[in-house]
């Protein structure tokens, strides 16, 4: 599990279907074989490292199911590691598993902030309310507005200057990962079982 919070940005020092090798200092520092790593949102494990680098393992299924495809040697990658059971949760739950791929519609540019708006596939537009949490790229970001296709997020200015979002430009697919609270809640209204929880009871204990 992970928080969304991004450590450390790093580098690709190379990538191909089956593994990927970053160059990064920072979260190296404790780094063991084995170890989770969430690079762009996408929770791999190390299986080699230096004092400069780790290699992770790609799935065929993983690389085809997020925005992988897209990154080329010397493109900045959104790093962080896995959450301790002694670690703040300063963003939001989070498994590093893509739901799916948007892509970025709109950048505009307001005053010291900004605001993204990402296009997504309709049939997620369930998991996605207003103020509620999104993983874009790993970071753990609050949705500011959605529709059945779109979710536009606000941006601080630290957050953009510390993650891939300061390079990335219109027509970029990003990683999607929709809030885990959402999935279980449509788990448990869809189920037999649970006919006693509905929206009105949801709604009353501050779920929606």
């Amino acid at each position: 599990m992970f928080t969304g919070i991004i450590e450390e940005v790093g580098t690709i020092r190379s990538i191909s279907t089956d593994r990927i090798t970053i160059s990064c200092k920072e979260i190296l520092k404790d780094c063991k074989i084995g170890d989770s790593i969430a690079v762009n949102g996408v929770c791999l494990t190390v299986v080699e490292f230096g004092k400069d680098y780790f290699c992770a393992d790609v799935s065929k299924e993983t690389y085809k199911v997020t925005a992988f495809s897209d990154l080329k040697i010397g493109n900045i990658v959104n790093l962080e590691r896995a959450l301790t059971l002694s670690s703040r949760l300063g963003g939001h739950i989070v498994s590093g598993h893509t739901d799916t791929v948007g892509k970025i519609i709109d950048i505009n540019k307001l005053s010291e902030f900004y605001e993204f708006k990402i296009g997504f596939n309709k049939e997620y537009s369930k998991y996605v309310a207003k103020k509620g949490s999104i993983t874009v790229n790993g970071i753990s970001l609050t949705v500011a507005d959605c529709s059945q296709d779109f979710v536009t997020i606000a941006i601080i200015p630290h957050t953009f200057d510390m993650t891939v979002l300061r390079v990335l430009k219109v027509g970029d697919n990003v990683n999607l990962e929709f809030d885990i609270l959402a999935k279980y809640v449509e788990k448990f209204l869809s189920s037999s079982d649970n006919n006693s929880i509905t929206v009105n009871f949801l709604a009353e204990n501050g779920f929606c």
